[in-house]
Formats: structure tokens, sequence, C-alpha cells
């Protein structure tokens, strides 16, 4: 069996939409215009977008299936072989599924995104094909001043009147509206109907899943000239119009030997945690789990047993179960965001409780 036991580099895929943006940071400020990215020509460079010179990106998949690893002894190939071929020692004993389990991206707005909602597990499982469903949270990184969302129905809202409302094309003001700001974390569990709006950058993080139903594109024009197709009965079906919304979180941030760490959020699914990096630190792997981390900022060395490697402003490093220890050594004060799947009470609340966090705090970036 293969043994994985380095940081892996990961090249991301970049996604054109109509919605996106030439523009995109953070974290992908330089843009030189390159055919491939998935060619893996630059050792110690974040993947570049495509090279139409004007193109608008909306989305960078970080764990795509399709993303390809740049280092390690599984280098040029992609993460859902890796994921097929050798589960265990890339995703830990403690993972059954044959795919990445998190699908995290960058996403970039110019425009409207459409009015869509995702369903949970069980509907998924009977409705497409055996998939997973979809709970996702949103960590802001930017917001513009014309930035705007939409997430969840006003109270007292019925599933017939967002029917009507979807129907006489009013369905904005029947949802709650609101202007997220930088470095808030919204939850965003499957039934709750939500747009993301223009102005906006944003790092998502979600079960790995593409299961979308769109209920309204406001008339946008696909790839082939037509109206995008919509799903009204299975949206209808699954939203959940009386959900609590649960945006601007508490921001939990403790003091570490190299900097300091915020909780940010964590389900069953996921965590998402950002770490800034001022001086070198240790950390510990996990023999149960992948681990994955985020440069939104900043350069430096990853440091292990074996040697060390660069690592750079865009950069997407998972950290397999076989590594166990490994330092990072900043040049440069570094921001990341570390995402896996976590243990709730071992990763958050006990780590929480002993730096004297309130429960009631804590509790409202839990969601078990």
């Amino acid at each position: 069996m293969l043994k994985l036991d380095l940081p892996l580099l990961l090249v991301p895929v970049f996604k054109p939409k109509p919605w996106g943006r030439v523009e995109l940071a953070p974290p992908f400020a330089e843009r030189r215009h390159e055919e491939g990215a998935e060619k893996l020509r630059r050792p110690r460079r974040a993947g570049r977008p495509p090279a139409k010179d004007r193109e608008r990106i909306g989305e960078v998949w970080l764990t795509a299936d399709s993303a390809r690893f740049r280092t390690g002894p599984v280098a040029g190939m992609t993460l859902g072989e890796v994921s097929e071929h050798y589960g265990a020692a890339l995703h830990g004993a403690g993972w059954k599924g044959a795919r990445f389990p998190i699908l995290a991206k960058y996403l970039y707005t110019d425009d409207w995104l459409s009015v869509q909602v995702h369903p949970d597990d069980e509907y998924a499982a009977r409705h497409e094909r055996g998939s997973p469903g979809k709970c996702e949270m949103w960590y802001f990184l930017e917001s513009r001043q014309e930035a705007v969302c939409w997430l969840g129905a006003k109270p007292g809202t019925s599933k017939k009147a967002l029917r009507d409302a979807l129907a006489h094309n009013r369905i904005g003001e029947a949802l709650q509206r609101f202007r997220p700001e930088a470095e808030e974390a919204v939850w965003v569990p499957p039934g709750t109907i939500h747009a993301l709006g223009p102005g906006l950058s944003l790092f998502e993080v979600e079960q790995n899943s593409d299961v979308t139903y769109r209920l309204d594109d406001f008339g946008r024009p696909g790839p082939d000239g037509k109206p995008r197709r919509l799903h009204l009965d299975d949206g209808l079906a699954v939203v959940r119009p009386e959900l609590a919304i649960h945006r601007d979180l508490p921001r939990l941030i403790v003091p570490e030997s190299y900097g300091w760490r915020r909780y940010v959020l964590a389900c069953p699914f996921f965590a998402l945690e950002e770490l800034r990096v001022e001086k070198p630190g240790s950390f510990t792997g996990s023999p149960e789990r992948v681990e994955a981390f985020s440069v939104v900022s900043g350069q430096g060395r990853i440091e292990t047993a074996a040697g060390w490697l660069g690592y750079g402003t865009g950069e997407t490093w998972l950290i397999p179960p076989g590594l166990e220890r490994y330092r990072l050594v900043p040049s440069e004060r570094t921001r990341l965001l570390k995402f896996y799947v976590p243990d709730l009470t071992r990763d958050f609340e006990q780590p929480l409780v002993q730096r004297g966090v309130k429960p009631e705090q804590i509790s409202r970036i839990i969601f078990p």
C-alpha cells in the first residue's frame, strides 16, 4: 500500500461563470493568463486560470475530483484517482467513502448567482442516484459596497408563497436580505433558500456534492444560449422556509505560540479554522483523517522529517494521515484557512472550553 507521509500540493480548477470576475483577489491577485494550469509547469506556483484574456471566473475549486497533485508520490494524479485507488492512505482509516469528503472553493461575484436550495442526504439518496446532500458554509473574505445576499425566507413565509413569488418574478420580496461583512461566517444547511449577489469574494466549504436545485436564474442564458434549467418541483420539495438564519457568528479567537487561531464553524461534515502564522509553529497531523489548508496570504516553508517544501499565496495543501508532525515557518505573515472532517467535541468544544470560552458562544458555531 502506498504510504503518504509528505504534504501534498493540489492545483486548483478555475471555472468560468457568467456572474464571475476577471480579478480574483484574494488570493489569486496575480493572473498570468497561461494555457493549462493542469500541466504542472511551475512547481512553486498555485494553479493559473484559463488563457482567455478577459474570461470571468466565478469559482476556483480547490478539492475538485479533477484537481491534480503537484508534489509527492502521487504527483500528476487527480484527487479523484488518489481517493479511489489509495483511499485510507489519503483519507485516514475513519473515512469510508470513495471521494474526498469536502469540496472547498473560492467564489467571486460580479452579478447575482441563481436562487437555489440544496437537499439533505436522505432526499438526495432517493432522488439523485445515491449522491449525498449538500450543507455548506460561507466565509466572506471581501465585501464591496454593493454586496448583498439573500438567505432564508422571511418569517411566516409558506412554500405556497414562495411558489407564487417565483411565478411572478418577485422571489426577492419573500427572502431575507443582508450585506455581509469581511470575515463573517454563515451557516447554510440543506433546505435554506439562498442567493449570493455581486461584489463578493468568499471561501465556501461544503459536502462533496454538486446537487443544486435552481429556483430562479433571472432568465440568464446558458452556454447554449438558452435559459438554464430550473428545478422547481425538487427545490420546493426540499426548501424549509421555517429554518432560522445563522450568520454573524461569534468570532472565537485564541492565542497560539505561532500567532492565533480562530474556530470559525463546525458540523459533522466539515470544520473550518483560520490560522494566522507569524512565527514558526509545530503542528500534528491526524492518523484518522486528512486535513487541508488554503494559503490566503503569505509564504514560507513546510518542514518535515524528510525535508522542506515552500508554500505561497493561493496554494492548497493536504496533510495526509501518514504525516504525524510538521512545522510551518513563515517568511512573511501567513493567513491560512484549514478544513477537515471533525470530531466536534475533541476538535472544537473541548479546546474552547479549556480556553474559558462560554458554552453559549461555543454552541453558536457548532452545528451537530
